[in-house]
């Protein structure tokens, strides 16, 4: 084997992707000659039904997606099975390839063979041949039974020639180029996953690797197969994808039935133990591949060569949604029973899920998905099907439910069942949870909870989402307490971990779960109360974290006490169509209509630093209020879409409200000018005071006081929130994210307002200290680059200025924080002394903190960290000299404290300590003397001429009057880093990625193109609701963009999911004057009625040029698009002219088609040139 799992998925994702652009042509492509017959109307037909029963809310171009590529990759699957089969001489005939020359040689010829007696065919119906052959076994039936996605549709005849030539392929030596001659077929479980990045995201795509397997397999197969008989032991993993578990159960029972039975043939032991596994998958290409992977390992355990033969194997595995069909039917309201939501799709095999959901098993194990879920219809479904989901929860928690339902219970004949499952460690701590762990884990034996999330784990944890494994058994509590492995917060990483499952984390795990008691620099290990675990949320944290909980939870009072509320000010339900740059609200005169909007990287450090806009239809006091033309303008082409979204179960008009409104808003937490705001998301606690005029998101909660309380009452507050005493509490009680956080200061956390308002608060909250931080900071943000820029002419010295007392107002902010937190040590009574300083306070760097002299100093000693490096501060292993006497004495008895004092020794550590880290000062100053440039460069005077028409500039255009402009010459030369740099070469990099095309062609790829004729459709459908016409059905959604839908990345990031154009500058590529090399431009300002202009004016220029038809079809395509949006917002008849603009623009095109004989197809039709880029070509 010549290749590696991860390139063969690359390979195979190409062909995917090709024969998925191939299969939605055969379903509704623009070319109706090229569709298969009647697929299109039985796809509308089962997508209507689906809708109808609540199966889907997905829009039609959605739902058709997700079947094309399940299609898509069936069909590279039947490839991949029958090369399989082919190079290990499973089988008798080929038709691709085999394990050498002369077996190509046969399977060519017989391709030959089948056109001479089949002229009329195609490769299509070749490749059916494998599907024929494969449907005459018992084997192999299933990989191509009805329930198939093969049969969904088949590829054009073209598009399964390039599939088998993609098989064809060779090396320099002669040999196929992607061969399976004795290969394990676990290749094909690590691949599946990255077939289709489609179905990665829709079905949360994850292997389990081995050794979890194992692991789990070790915890519940092994005690249960010791406590029942093995005649009709079953295991069933709901969530099977590829089947590692089931392959590895199988081996544990066919080696128990070899043990038990030997006297039994080969075959019979092994049909046996394929009879005890049960498996089902939502993503039917997953069974098929679990279903092929668990054929092969009977083949091999009973010692047969070919899958031709009268074998019978026949495992119980079925693709179909579990959570439909595993549901306690006796348990169903009635109308949900008998109603359409309990019906098979296409691929579903009902008698087969009823058969293997609808009972109960000795052993359930699996690794369920762990995303939410994102169609509205199947969530409303799984909430009445399921006890335990709670507002938005992930699919870990029905699944849950589940898991322990299909074990046997307590009541039969045979012992109760076994259930373990990896999973996301997200319902311990988020409210979604809290059901789960309050209403029905109470209910089952819950045997074992581990924290894994400090493993080495692919594709979890550090590398995704953190996770946690449980036992249990399907009966009441028998013990009084769960042997719990808790994390003390420490993680192996890939380095520790040289092989997967032998790193220290794992492998302490592994060796030390059944002594309870252990503890070593990763875990401890011990046995909980069952009441502890009864609460939400969990705290699975060792060391002595448990301990200093309970010391700060000693406090009487909450912070619920003390505030009226926390939680977001405005949820718009669609940020992409109301969420803009505060430049675009200016490029578009929209600032009459937004406010700041906050998110929760906003937040930092005592500071706010707002980014965004929103578009904000409610007056200073909250209440609802009219938007300007220009900002209906803006939102109209996303009317359906907000018109749509739902909360509270409620569309906007059923509640009441505007289709312009934020579906939710909260006007008296607007209303009230002040607010503690603090990241949602983060390292570390940040809370800062708000003095007003802005809304926060989720990602940016507020806490909000009385409407009495005053500014003081606000400041008690900010103070003991960002202490190191808080951090700690909060990282306690909050949900820690995934991702590569390699180190615990760097893992980011989830605060939630439920959370928050749970804090122990003292009885003292000082304010002394709050106030002082809360002033420095306000003047730390008055030096930023950006206040320079917005006050005068940035220049280097003033730029210089501001960095050295930018530099001076953080040492004293380190220093106030420092004395902040050991002054809140003693209020929470964690030390009995008083470790705060009397004197001058001296500022502190980065590196000179007494924690950070710890740390210095245990480095020194051998212990790694790399906090030093990453915050860019130097190890500091003695006092500073520079501090006064009194001073450095104080450090002296902070260091002793860090020793002796183990509640402070946890607090003192870089994770529970504030990180000091903003951006750099370089990257704040290129960002601030860009925006200043830009801004200058939409001087509305460059853009119209003194009649008052656009005027399209080139680069050079622009850069010949700007370079007339001391300032703007100045600070783009400073921008730039050189001061010779010539403003024409300056200006263009300034502007390079700052541009979008003026013509959808330019601006999308074929799949980009494809949605933006659904909005074009969906809008023409809005302009004849707007005209007072009564539409049949509802206005359809189309689906949102993707990155990968534009053709450059920079026009991803101006217009985003919903395509809103952000940008500051319209691009017109390949129309300058063939005398001027650079790109020409347009403002973004403009309105539609005069970009219309601007293009006219540049169609009349070119004609006089001499440019001929082709080169003009561009933009008299651009000028098509226009259309009708001039039409739609410049209807007017202007009494000068005696027409509107709209009709000017139409009679243009009209007269400029006639003249060029051409025709609206011709100009939709059109598109550039693709760029060609060399490769070597493989050899076939």
């Amino acid at each position: 084997m010549g290749w590696a799992a991860a390139e063969l998925a690359t390979v195979l994702k190409r062909q995917v992707l090709a024969l998925e652009s191939d299969l939605r042509a055969r379903v509704d492509g623009a070319d109706e000659h090229a569709r298969q017959d009647r697929v299109l109307d039985a796809w509308r037909r089962d997508y209507d039904a689906a809708f109808a029963a609540q199966r889907t809310a997905a829009t039609w171009q959605e739902w058709r997606n997700d079947r094309v590529t399940q299609a898509a990759v069936a069909w590279v699957l039947l490839t991949v099975f029958a090369r399989y089969c082919e190079d290990n001489a499973l089988l008798s005939p080929r038709w691709i390839g085999g394990a050498d020359a002369d077996h190509r040689a046969q399977a060519l010829d017989a391709r030959r063979a089948y056109f001479q007696k089949h002229p009329e065919h195609t490769d299509r119906e070749w490749l059916a041949q494998i599907i024929a052959h494969f449907g005459k076994f018992t084997a192999t039936a299933g990989l191509v039974d009805r329930f198939s996605p093969l049969h969904l549709v088949a590829p054009s005849g073209d598009a399964a020639r390039a599939l088998l030539e993609f098989w064809w392929q060779q090396d320099d030596g002669g040999q196929p180029l992607y061969g399976f001659a004795g290969v394990d077929t676990r290749f094909l479980g690590d691949a599946y996953q990255d077939l289709s990045e489609h179905a990665k995201k829709t079905y949360a795509l994850l292997q389990t690797p081995e050794f979890v397997e194992e692991f789990i397999l070790d915890q519940t197969m092994e005690p249960a197969l010791a406590d029942r008989p093995l005649q009709g032991f079953t295991v069933i993993d709901p969530t099977c994808g590829s089947g590692h578990f089931l392959l590895g159960a199988f081996a544990r029972l066919h080696q128990r039935w070899q043990h038990e039975a030997p006297a039994l043939g080969a075959r019979e032991l092994v049909a046996k133990a394929l009879d005890g596994i049960y498996g089902v998958d939502i993503n039917p290409f997953a069974v098929a591949i679990a279903r092929f992977r668990l054929l092969v390992a009977a083949l091999h355990a009973a010692g047969d060569s070919s899958i031709e033969q009268n074998i019978g194997y026949t495992p119980h595995l079925a693709a179909g949604d579990s959570l439909l069909w595993g549901a306690n039917q006796q348990l169903l309201p009635e109308d949900l029973l008998a109603g359409p939501a309990i019906r098979a799709d296409a691929t579903e095999d009902a008698d087969a899920l009823r058969s293997i959901l609808q009972r109960e098993h000795d052993v359930v194990v699996g690794n369920p998905p762990y995303i939410t879920v994102k169609d509205a219809a199947l969530n409303a479904t799984y909430r009445q099907l399921y006890k335990t989901p709670h507002r938005q929860y992930a699919l870990t928690v029905p699944f849950m439910e589940l898991f322990f339902r299909l074990a046997r219970g307590s009541a039969g004949t045979r012992p109760a069942g076994w259930v373990g499952q990896i999973t996301s460690n997200s319902f311990m701590k988020r409210e979604f949870g809290s059901k789960l762990i309050e209403e029905f884990l109470p209910t089952v034996d819950l045997q074992l909870v581990i924290d894994s999330e400090g493993a080495w784990i692919p594709g979890h944890n550090m590398d995704g989402t953190p996770t946690a494994i449980l036992f249990g058994r399907n009966r009441p509590p028998v013990a009084t307490t769960v042997r719990a492995v808790l994390s003390k917060g420490v993680r192996e990483t890939p380095a520790d971990a040289i092989e997967c499952g032998f790193g220290p984390y794992w492998t302490s795990i592994v060796e030390h779960v059944a002594k309870a008691g252990h503890e070593d620099v990763y875990i401890s290990v011990a046995d909980l109360p069952r009441q502890a675990l009864n609460t939400h949320p969990w705290s699975l944290s060792g060391g002595g974290a448990v301990q200093l909980q309970q010391q700060i939870d000693r406090q009487t009072a909450k912070l619920s006490e003390r505030i009226l509320v926390t939680g977001r000010t405005t949820h718009t339900g669609s940020d992409d169509a109301f969420y803009l740059p505060a430049a675009t609200s200016r490029t578009l005169g929209l600032e009459d209509n937004v406010v700041s909007v906050i998110l929760g990287e906003d937040v930092r450090d005592y500071t706010i630093t707002p980014q965004l806009d929103t578009l904000f239809p409610y007056d200073s006091e909250g209440e609802p209020a009219s938007l300007g033309t220009r900002a209906m303008r803006y939102l109209w082409p996303n009317r359906v879409l907000l018109s749509q979204r739902i909360d509270f179960q409620q569309t906007l008009e059923e509640r009441g409200l505007r289709w312009i409104d934020h579906s939710m808003f909260f006007p008296q937490r607007f209303r009230s000018p002040l607010s503690i705001a603090f990241a949602f998301v983060a390292t570390h606690n940040h809370f800062v005071l708000d003095r007003g005029g802005k809304v926060f998101k989720q990602s940016a909660p507020v806490v909000k006081l009385s409407a009495g309380a005053s500014v003081e009452d606000h400041l008690r507050l900010l103070g003991v929130l960002n202490s190191s005493v808080a951090c700690f509490w909060l990282k306690q009680n909050s949900q820690p994210k995934g991702g590569a956080a390699e180190h615990p200061w760097s893992r980011t956390y989830e605060f939630t307002g439920t959370t928050l308002n749970d804090f122990p608060l003292p009885s003292t909250t000082p304010i002394e200290r709050a106030t002082r931080l809360d002033d420095l900071a306000q003047g730390l943000q008055d030096q930023s680059p950006a206040k320079v820029a917005e006050a005068e002419t940035p220049t280097a010295a003033a730029l210089g200025a501001a960095r050295t007392e930018s530099n001076r107002l953080r040492t004293l902010l380190i220093s106030q924080q420092e004395e902040l937190d050991w002054e809140y040590y003693r209020i929470y009574r964690l030390v009995e002394d008083d470790f705060i300083f009397t004197g001058d306070l001296p500022g502190l760097a980065l590196g000179e903190r007494a924690f950070e002299i710890a740390l210095a100093r245990r480095m020194k000693d051998g212990e790694e960290t790399a906090w030093f490096e990453r915050h860019g501060s130097t190890p500091t292993t003695e006092i500073p000299d520079h501090f006064p006497a009194d001073y450095r004495e104080l450090l002296q008895r902070r260091l002793d404290a860090i020793e002796s004092n183990p509640h402070i020794r946890l607090l003192e550590k870089p994770e529970y300590k504030r990180r000091w880290a903003s951006e750099p000062w370089d990257k704040q100053v290129e960002s601030a003397l860009r925006g200043w440039l830009l801004d200058r460069v939409e001087d509305r005077a460059l853009w119209f001429d003194r009649d008052g028409r656009p005027t399209p500039q080139s680069v050079a255009q622009l850069a010949d009057v700007l370079d007339r402009d001391a300032d703007f010459r100045s600070v783009l030369r400073l921008w730039a880093g050189d001061p010779n740099a010539t403003t024409g070469a300056a200006l263009a990099k300034l502007l390079a990625d700052e541009t979008v095309p003026f013509l959808a062609a330019y601006r999308y790829k074929p799949s980009g193109l494809d949605k933006r004729a659904a909005w074009e459709d969906t809008w023409a459908l809005q302009r004849r609701e707007d005209a007072g016409e009564k539409l049949p059905s509802p206005i359809p959604v189309p689906p949102k963009y993707k990155p990968a839908d534009f053709v450059k990345s920079s026009y991803w990031a101006h217009r985003g999911k919903l395509d809103v154009p952000k940008e500051r500058f319209i691009g017109y590529p390949a129309v300058g004057r063939d005398t001027d090399a650079t790109e020409l431009l347009g403002w973004a300002g403009w309105d539609h009625a005069q970009q219309a202009l601007a293009l006219a004016s540049l169609i009349s220029a070119r004609i006089d040029e001499g440019w001929d038809t082709t080169r003009l079809v561009p933009l008299l395509a651009g000028l098509h698009e226009l259309v009708p949006w001039v039409r739609q917002w410049h209807n007017q008849i202007d009494p000068e002219y005696g027409e509107s603009v709209a009709d000017t623009v139409d009679a243009e095109l009209t007269s400029r088609l006639n003249e060029h004989h051409l025709t609206v197809t011709d100009l939709t039709s059109w598109r550039p040139q693709p760029v060609r880029r060399g490769r070597r070509a493989a050899r076939t």
